[in-house]
């Protein structure tokens, strides 16, 4: 596998892993920016994702032996930029111009950068090319600096003319996306935000994920910080299986304490929270609460922790779950609270005597 390909495994594998991790963050603020999350926005926010570990992997990846590794110097000449293209244009084939192709590269990396801040921040050409620059500048100061120190010289050369191609690139981009209708990318005024929106499937489906994912991603990464202190108190070696073990338990205990708190506290899910959802019930605060919580990520990574059928049982809630939200938008905690599902920001129905 060659490295070019190397790098584009990397950034497609590297852009899903930290889409999912940013998933709740971005559905969350997307509702609260323009009012909902249409299935091009989900797409745009990954590709984004995805083209920001690309920048990562192909300016910085591989990291080399510091022992084999060559110090290089810096361009600081701007001129530099008018001299290539005049060899380019003396060659008689700029295509086949070494420097010419290296100055297109340099553009063309940075176009989406300028593209993606039109299409998912809303912002104008003059921030589009800011944004562009200082991108452009840390990843010329990171080499410059040998990764910020962790080599003892530059091993890439930084170059004006880099970070000139590359801010212009990114100028290019934010052109580029004004073919994109303004009301794809324009930031929605406030009081239309503020407007209730139609409860769908698709935005029921989108709170589900969230309250699975929230909960599992805090889970693993207290799992992943407590398995790192075992591994520097333990100078590169884990200790004994109990205490990884009740790293675990403590790590399961902050998944249900998470779910719990945020349900019992507001009476609403994370989920909820991050697609503006809320039920609408009759019943008491604190039985309609617990149905809430039962009937949701609750009992999920509640059955998960039953050993060995625990993840089968699971599964079978999960899946229990999914198809009856589609037979009903408002899901199983809404069928056991006998709740009605509605946008967060409408005013609550006289029926609502608690919200749950």
């Amino acid at each position: 596998m060659g490295f070019g390909t190397q790098n584009a495994m990397v950034a497609i594998l590297g852009g899903v892993v930290v889409g999912v991790v940013l998933f709740v963050p971005i559905v969350a603020l997307s509702y609260r920016r323009r009012g909902r999350l249409t299935v091009w926005g989900l797409l745009g926010w990954v590709a984004a994702l995805i083209y920001f570990v690309a920048i990562w992997s192909y300016t910085l990846l591989p990291l080399p032996d510091p022992e084999s590794i060559r110090c290089v110097g810096h361009n600081l000449d701007p001129r530099t930029l008018l001299r290539d293209l005049r060899d380019a244009r003396a060659s008689g084939n700029p295509l086949r111009s070494a420097a010419f192709l290296q100055l297109a590269l340099n553009v063309f990396l940075f176009v989406p950068l300028g593209f993606f801040a039109r299409l998912l921040f809303g912002r104008g050409i003059f921030a589009a090319t800011a944004l562009g620059f200082v991108v452009s500048s840390l990843v010329e100061v990171t080499q410059l600096t040998g990764v910020w120190g962790i080599y003892p010289c530059a091993y890439r050369v930084f170059d004006v003319v880099d970070l000139a191609t590359n801010t212009g690139g990114a100028l290019l981009g934010s052109i580029v996306a004004l073919v994109i209708p303004r009301r794809v990318w324009m930031r929605r005024p406030a009081a239309e935000v503020l407007q209730p929106h139609p409860v769908t499937r698709w935005r029921r489906l989108l709170a589900m994920v969230s309250d699975v994912l929230a909960p599992f991603l805090t889970a693993y990464v207290f799992g992943v910080a407590w398995r790192g202190f075992l591994l520097i108190i333990g100078e590169g070696e884990l200790p004994d299986d109990g205490l990884v073990a009740w790293g675990d338990a403590v790590a399961n205990t902050v998944t249900v304490l998470l779910i719990v708190g945020v349900i019992g506290a507001t009476g609403r899910s994370i989920g909820d929270h991050a697609v503006e959802l809320r039920y609408e019930t009759g019943m008491p605060v604190f039985p309609a609460r617990v149905l809430r919580i039962l009937g949701g990520a609750g009992t999920f990574f509640g059955l998960g922790l039953i050993p060995q059928a625990g993840p089968i049982l699971a599964f079978v809630f999960a899946v229990v779950a999914g198809v009856w939200s589609l037979v009903t938008v408002k899901g199983l905690p809404g069928t056991l609270m006998n709740a009605d599902l509605r946008d967060a920001r409408e005013a609550a129905s006289p029926r609502a005597v608690s919200r749950a």
